[in-house]
C-alpha cells in the first residue's frame, strides 16, 4: 500500500481560505485513468511499448534470427491474437481508435497484462474492463498508518459504496457514534437521500452544506463511477436499484449520468453545546481499493478552529469499526 502513496497533496490547492495541510502524510491519491478519455495516440503508443517489452521466450515462441528490436514483432503479435498484421499496425498508428472486446482481450492475453494494465487498455480503447472486481471493506496496513497519522483530525474511511467501515475518536466526537446505527443506516448515500434532516443521519448532529445539490450530485456521480469500476458487485448494484426506487432526488440526479469524484466539501455542523462550527471536508480516494480517507479541518486562527478542539474535547468515545 504504501509503495503506492506518495506526499499527500496540499489540501489548499486552489483554494485561498488558509486551510491546515497535512504535508508529512502519504497520500491517498484520486484515481483518473478510469475517467481517461479515449486517445488514439494514447491507444497505439501503450500497444506498442507493451509488445517491444514482450520477449518471444515469455509466450513460448522462439527468438529465431537476431532482431533489431527486443519484443515481439507485429506480425507474431498478431498471429497471438488472430488478426492481421496490417490491423496491428493500424492499431499502433492510432488509424484504429475502437477495437472490439475480444481484440482487447486477445491483447491483453498476448501481451500477459496484470489485471491493472488489462483495465487500463480497456479504456483507452473506450471499453468497460471485466466486472471481476468486488467493493471491499478492508483496510490495507498502510493506510491503517496513514489514518494514525492524521492524529486528532477528525477522519473516516468509506468504501467504494459509501458505506462507513471505519471512524477515528475524533469522527466519534464531532459527529457522534456511527455504532448507535445499524449497518445499512452506516452508508451515505441512504443518510443523504432517504432519512429526514435530523433523524437517521450518519452525523448525531444536523449538518448544513454550503451547496446541498452540487454536494448529492457529487456523490451521486462518484456513486456511478464506482457502479462502472464494479458492475458485478451486488452492494452496489443492488444500492441503486434501492435508491432509484425509493428517492426522487436520488434518481433525478443518477439520470444525468454525470461521472466523477466527490472530492471536497464545505459543511456547517450544528454541534450541541458548542455551537455551529464551520469546516472544510476533503475526500481521498485510493486509486486501487477505491476506499475513501474523509477529513474534516477548520481553517486556523479562526472561531470555528476553537469550536473543533471543544468539540473534540468533549467527546470521550474510542476509536471502533464499523459491524461488518
Amino acid at each position: 500500500m504504501e509503495s503506492r502513496m506518495g506526499e499527500l497533496e496540499t489540501l489548499d490547492q486552489g483554494r485561498s481560505r488558509g486551510r491546515k495541510s497535512f504535508p508529512t502524510v502519504p497520500s491517498l491519491l484520486m484515481a483518473e485513468d478510469e475517467d481517461m478519455a479515449v486517445n488514439d495516440l494514447t491507444l497505439g503508443a501503450t500497444l506498442r511499448a507493451w509488445r517491444n517489452r514482450t520477449s518471444p521466450a515469455a509466450v513460448g515462441l522462439t527468438a529465431g534470427r537476431s532482431r533489431r528490436a527486443p519484443g515481439l514483432r507485429r506480425e507474431e503479435l498478431a498471429d497471438l491474437v488472430g488478426m492481421s498484421v496490417d490491423y496491428v499496425v493500424r492499431l499502433e498508428q492510432g488509424r484504429v481508435t475502437t477495437p472490439s472486446a475480444a481484440i482487447v482481450a486477445g491483447l491483453a492475453r498476448a501481451l500477459q497484462l496484470d489485471r491493472k494494465e488489462r483495465d487500463h487498455l480497456y479504456r483507452i480503447a473506450g471499453l468497460q474492463p471485466p466486472g471481476d472486481r468486488m467493493v471491499t471493506d478492508h483496510i490495507p496496513p498502510g493506510m491503517q498508518r496513514v489514518l494514525v497519522r492524521l492524529g486528532e483530525t477528525p477522519a473516516a474511511v468509506f468504501a467504494a459504496d459509501w458505506q462507513l467501515v471505519w471512524w477515528n475518536r475524533s469522527w466519534t466526537a464531532l459527529f457522534g457514534d456511527p455504532r448507535m446505527l445499524a449497518p445499512e443506516g452506516r452508508n451515505l448515500v441512504r443518510s443523504r437521500f432517504l432519512t429526514s434532516r435530523d433523524e437517521g443521519k450518519i452525523a448525531a448532529w444536523p449538518v448544513v452544506l454550503a451547496d446541498a445539490e452540487a454536494s448529492d450530485r457529487a456523490i451521486v456521480s462518484d456513486l456511478r463511477r464506482a457502479s462502472g469500476r464494479y458492475p458485478a458487485d451486488r452492494r452496489i448494484t443492488s444500492l441503486i436499484a434501492q435508491m432509484t426506487e425509493k428517492s426522487h432526488d436520488f434518481a433525478r440526479l443518477w439520470q444525468e449520468g454525470a461521472v466523477g469524484g466527490h472530492i471536497e466539501d464545505r459543511k456547517t455542523i450544528q454541534r450541541h453545546g458548542i455551537g455551529p462550527i464551520t469546516l472544510d471536508c476533503d475526500v481521498l480516494t485510493d486509486t486501487d481499493t477505491d476506499l475513501k480517507v474523509v477529513i474534516y479541518t477548520a481553517a486556523p486562527g479562526t472561531s470555528d478552529e476553537t469550536k473543533l478542539r471543544l468539540s473534540l474535547l468533549a467527546g470521550n468515545a474510542t476509536p471502533a469499526p464499523a459491524d461488518s
